[in-house]
């Protein structure tokens, strides 16, 4: 005897995806989860691409714009009788609004394990720096 969790709502909506084509095309791509956070003199972004081609990914950056473009193609061939295709397949794609502060000449890439890394340095001007402060004691024996 083999249990099965039954969820009519899955069902649903996994048919209504189909329907309404929820996979991502060049006109609406599909959305990448992400994290986004701060290492040190770095941000790091992380986006989830599981199954996507490295040289399917297309960065760039335009006006402090991070575009990330990626599409994945089903491994299956037209003619496969498909049982089930829950996975996203098509086009993905995000964009970033980059603040003034971060160097986007500079950005690295890295793509392992479904996971796309992105670390972005923050400019040698926005680093918080002491500022020295001078004074003589001039001013105490003027009051004097």
């Amino acid at each position: 005897m083999m249990l099965m969790r039954t969820d009519p709502f899955r069902e649903l909506d996994r048919l209504t995806q189909q329907f309404f084509g929820a996979n991502g095309t060049a006109t609406r791509p599909a959305v990448m989860p992400m994290d986004a956070y701060r290492s040190g003199e770095h941000y790091v972004v992380q986006f989830d691409l599981p199954g996507v081609r490295p040289d399917s990914i297309d960065l760039d950056v335009e006006r402090n714009v991070l575009t990330v473009k990626a599409e994945r193609q089903p491994n299956y061939e037209d003619t496969s009788e498909v049982q089930v295709a829950e996975r996203p397949r098509g086009v993905f794609s995000r964009q970033l609004f980059l603040g003034e502060t971060l160097d986007t000449d500079r950005i690295e890439a890295n793509y392992e394990a479904g996971v796309l890394t992105l670390r972005i340095p923050v400019l040698e001007r926005a680093k918080p720096r002491k500022i020295a402060v001078s004074g003589t004691d001039q001013a105490r024996q003027l009051d004097a």
